[in-house]
């Protein structure tokens, strides 16, 4: 089994700037708290935290998320974008492009993206992100950007089993997790700079409707005004999913789960 230490996760990072600052943890409540109060302390953009095991990890909603030690790539980045709360929104979509690109570059994976925050592969969850953000008068202090791939599980509890799975076991082979995490922080470094450019999602939208694994299907959007089901058409400039709705009018989905039908098991 492969393990994070902070010499070796430095000398696999090939970008400028993302993990270049980077505290590696035995075991920690969540690296989402960890990295929350490395921002607190002023440590630069880039800082990444990364665990072999957390005790308190947290999916969106308020999820428990699996992170049981030595098998799972857990770990969070501190981003400080110049840019107001609404537009940093969007980083949790260019933090899944950026997951997509460092597994597939690693492993030779193709996953797809389930927008908003997490990457599927053979239609079983592969990856969520939880990204967390401190503002103050309408400026966005830091995002903490929390990714979680399952990398080397074995097993999963009985409730996941049919939802989710791991790199081990859909290539049958165990995976060089450093080498995934520092992939990742590179292809961040690329997105999150195009992100920049315009502070919105104009720069990458062709590559991630690619990657989205609803485009052209059809979508259940679970609102609470109502749920409504139409046709995936990819996502807007700022992030929002684009659904054809039954009677032609286009739906711009601004939050919520959404629930792809006929593609995978879980909502």
């Amino acid at each position: 089994m492969d393990h994070f230490t902070e010499d070796e996760l430095l000398a696999s990072l090939k970008g400028r700037w993302a993990g270049k600052h980077c505290r590696v943890l035995e075991e920690t409540d969540s690296t989402n708290i960890r990295c929350r109060k490395l921002a607190e302390e002023g440590w630069p953009e880039g800082t990444l935290v990364v665990a072999e095991c957390q005790n308190a990890g947290k999916g969106r909603r308020g999820r428990t998320w699996i992170s049981p030690p030595g098998t799972g790539i857990w770990m969070s980045i501190l981003l400080r974008p110049d840019c107001t709360p609404d537009r940093a929104s969007m980083l949790t979509l260019v933090a899944a492009l950026a997951v997509e690109k460092g597994i597939r570059e690693v492993t030779g994976q193709e996953t797809q993206i389930k927008w908003p925050n997490d990457l599927v592969l053979n239609r079983k969850k592969i990856c969520g992100i939880l990204t967390e953000m401190k503002s103050k008068a309408n400026q966005v202090e830091y995002v903490v950007a929390g990714i979680g791939i399952n990398a080397n599980l074995t097993e999963f509890p009985e409730e996941l089993k049919e939802s989710a799975t791991s790199l081990l076991l859909e290539t049958g082979k165990p995976v060089n997790r450093t080498a995934v995490a520092a992939a990742v922080m590179e292809a961040l470094e690329e997105y999150y700079e195009k992100f920049q450019r315009t502070w919105d999602l104009s720069g990458v939208l062709e590559e991630y409707n690619s990657r989205l694994v609803s485009l052209k299907g059809q979508v259940r959007v679970l609102d609470p005004k109502g749920e409504f089901e139409g046709r995936c058409l990819g996502i807007a400039p700022g992030g929002e999913l684009m659904v054809l709705k039954e009677d032609g009018t286009v739906a711009m989905v601004l939050s919520g789960e959404v629930s792809v039908r006929g593609i995978y098991g879980y909502v």
